[in-house]
């Protein structure tokens, strides 16, 4: 290690700045999506079972909600603009717009060129955990899946049943493309109910067991078309584990609510990111 300069301390106790100010985003009515929720009917239900995805479609003003059933679960999941699967969600813009983790009011991004809301939180049951004693929260945008190549790359195994390969698995029954074809449409995801931090000393990439129980859910607006897939991750509720058989899993469930109808009047799917795409050329 390098020798600390005299004025190391000093470097050190220079304020930080927040890289991207929320306060310019464009807001969501949050007030109009509550409202159209209530009483909003539930027109399709598809269940990924434990160790394994599923695929659903959400149409632009339609509202999608993960829910834990019968034991605590995580799920890792991708979102696709329907129609488009260039446009992705993008968890590295959402994560330095809205920070390392999140909850109601706040939105998931789509991938350059696109940079448009792909969809908005509005209801959180685990909304009260907020940041624990060991810097861990909720709903993770920093870790990226668990998957065969790292598995293999630590321990050698052959391990079909990671998150990665489910979604793989999930994209190509949605879609009819072989699983070596959808494989490069499988990106980073939202860790849905994952307890995830940084430690303090090392900066590494932890697990704790979630807080999710049965009956918790995440309820998320379709800001446009979606294709989404869900993995119930091999790891259960991640308290020890992910990548194996030995972790207890349960099913993830995912309604698609739809509202009444007018109960969005004046609504409109976000266009577009306005960049000219010029590039300086």
């Amino acid at each position: 290690m390098s020798q600390a300069p005299a004025d190391a301390d000093a470097r050190r106790a220079i304020a930080p700045v927040i890289c991207y100010p929320p306060e310019t985003l464009p807001q969501p009515d949050m007030a109009l999506y509550a409202a159209a929720l209530d009483g909003a009917e539930t027109v399709s239900v598809a269940t990924a079972a434990p160790r394994e995805a599923c695929h659903f479609r959400a149409k632009a003003g339609q509202f999608f909600r993960i829910v834990s059933v019968e034991g605590p679960q995580v799920g890792d999941l991708n979102l696709w603009q329907d129609g488009d699967l260039s446009e992705r969600f993008y968890s590295g813009k959402t994560r330095a717009l809205h920070g390392t983790h999140v909850s109601t009011g706040q939105r998931l991004w789509s991938a350059f060129p696109h940079l448009r809301p792909m969809a908005t939180i509005v209801e959180d049951t685990l909304d009260w955990y907020g940041i624990d004693a060991y810097g861990g929260a909720v709903h993770d945008v920093i870790g990226t899946r668990c998957d065969p190549y790292t598995g293999n790359l630590l321990s050698g195994t052959q391990y079909h049943h990671c998150c990665h390969s489910n979604l793989i698995r999930a994209l190509s029954d949605a879609t009819g493309m072989t699983p070596q074809e959808a494989e490069p449409h499988v990106h980073d995801v939202l860790n849905v109910f994952m307890c995830t931090g940084f430690t303090r000393d090392t900066g590494q990439y932890f697990m704790k067991a979630s807080p999710v129980r049965p009956g918790d859910h995440l309820t998320v607006f379709a800001e446009i078309d979606l294709l989404g897939a869900l993995s119930a991750c091999p790891g259960g509720d991640c308290s020890s584990e992910h990548s194996s058989d030995s972790a207890q899993c349960y099913p993830l469930r995912v309604e698609i609510l739809q509202p009444k109808a007018g109960a969005l009047a004046g609504w409109q799917s976000p266009a577009r990111n306005g960049y000219d795409g010029s590039h300086g050329r």
